[in-house]
């Protein structure tokens, strides 16, 4: 890929036959050149997941352009509610949330992502009320996971309570006034039964998870139900090369070594006592046989029905950004 003016180009064949515009940085960051960056370097410190090259130029190049984008996409669909409200001659109900998917892989920076993206569309006036729910909190409890003979293989879509996480997103998109949804801990690996986090009529919903652009399933009978990106209006894959995100996932493993998995309260405890070459082979492990496959067989494939993907270089930042036309 080349790129001239500021603008990533591909051959007019090419270009024709895609159904994404392609931005490199430059071009990307220029969209937001007279917005203010509404976050300070200490809460960019505070929303930087582990591991997470995320600084003031990286929100201000690549995440303001976004806010600012969706914020534009929310605006549209209050426009449109309007419309609609005039066109059936009847007053509407209140308008339901405004729900923004993201997707990407294990150690992509999904997480740091949606927590910047919430954090960032909530200064915007039009929308004050952001809520992020990530879909941990749908994965069966560990006791079942075992029972079902799932334990190896969470965070692969079966791995969810799928029908539960979809009356979550259906409860949002028709309006209702508090939706509950489960709270998962990533100290004891499991769901805690007794945490529930309350949606109470929030004007954008961010979900975020490894599966959220799933398919539909096809049935016994050969017809599909519905799934969860059915109710997005919007939504964004992290993405970046297979062999960076598994090395960091490794690098997060090796942090976590030195932090989360000495709290004996850590699900996770036993690899606090690895050495460094043990605790480096115990990831390639993990990688290699659950987060790995689920991404070449599940994640990935989901990639193309992003409305907006971020493509990230080895060093975090995002190289580029592709947006699906209009």
């Amino acid at each position: 890929m080349s790129s001239h003016g500021g603008v990533a180009h591909t051959s007019d064949d090419a270009k024709e036959s895609s159904p994404y515009l392609e931005l490199d940085r430059s071009a990307w960051a220029a969209l937001a050149h007279e917005v203010e960056n509404p976050l300070s370097a200490e809460e960019i410190r505070r929303l930087r997941g582990l591991g997470d090259q995320l600084d003031l130029d990286e929100v201000q190049q690549i995440y303001l352009p976004l806010s600012k984008l969706l914020s534009l996409y929310v605006e549209s669909a209050g426009t449109l509610y309007r419309a609609q409200e005039q066109f059936l001659h009847q007053s509407q109900p209140p308008r339901t949330p405004f729900v923004i998917g993201l997707a990407g892989s294990v150690a992509v920076g999904k997480s740091t992502t949606a927590r910047v993206l919430q954090q960032m569309l909530a200064h915007w006036p039009e929308h004050p009320n952001v809520a992020l729910v990530t879909t941990d909190g749908f994965l069966y409890p560990n006791a079942e996971l075992e029972r079902r003979g799932l334990l190896q293989r969470k965070g692969f879509p079966e791995s969810y309570d799928r029908r539960a996480l979809l009356r979550f997103v259906v409860d949002i998109k028709s309006g209702r006034d508090e939706v509950e949804a489960p709270v998962y801990s990533h100290l004891t690996y499991d769901v805690m039964p007794d945490e529930k986090v309350v949606v109470k009529r929030p004007d954008i919903v961010i979900i975020e998870g490894l599966n959220v652009l799933q398919p539909a399933r096809t049935r016994e009978d050969g017809r599909s139900g519905l799934t969860l990106s059915d109710f997005f209006d919007f939504s964004v894959y992290v993405d970046a090369g297979t062999s960076h995100i598994r090395s960091w996932y490794v690098e997060r493993f090796l942090r976590l070594r030195e932090t989360a998995f000495r709290d004996p309260e850590s699900y996770f405890s036993k690899y606090g006592a690895l050495s460094r070459d043990g605790a480096v082979a115990e990831a390639e492990r993990i990688w290699d046989t659950i987060n790995g496959p689920n991404l070449s067989e599940n994640v990935l494939p989901t990639r193309s029905r992003a409305t907006l993907v971020l493509r990230k270089d080895r060093d975090h930042s995002v190289r580029y950004v592709r947006l699906r036309k209009l």
